[in-house]
């Protein structure tokens, strides 16, 4: 008597939950770049004199920099939302990982404008 195990059934069940994740998260980080963005702009816009020296293409290279963070930051969502599709509330999570957006969102602004206003905006001249 000769047991054989299935190798494919696992491999398509994580394709489609990494898929999902992909689908899920990769649609949703347009309006996370856009809410970092807004801030920014509003930091920017509300105190326009004071920030003008900043803007410059020395600072470009930063920004850009603090702007991969931000999406690496991002990815974070992954190692929450793949165990949490594995798990027996699969159905549930999927219903309810806006929430895990939401929070991360607050974060990143939380941190965003920390930075900006306790690491950058001290410092522009």
């Amino acid at each position: 008597m000769s047991i054989h195990f299935n190798q494919q059934q696992p491999s398509i069940a994580s394709q489609q939950i990494l898929g999902d994740a992909i689908r899920y998260w990769e649609t949703r980080r347009i309006a996370y770049n856009l809410v970092l963005t807004a801030a920014v702009l509003a930091w920017i816009v509300l105190t326009w004199p004071h920030f003008r020296p900043a803007l410059n293409l020395h600072a470009l290279p930063l920004l850009f920099i603090l702007a991969a963070l931000a999406n690496l930051c991002y990815c974070a969502a992954y190692l929450a939302d793949i165990p949490m599709q594995y798990s027996p509330v699969r159905s549930l999570w999927r219903r309810r990982r806006w929430g895990l957006l939401l929070i991360g969102t607050l974060l990143a602004l939380l941190i965003a404008n920390y930075w900006i206003a306790d690491e950058i905006y001290p410092f522009v001249r």
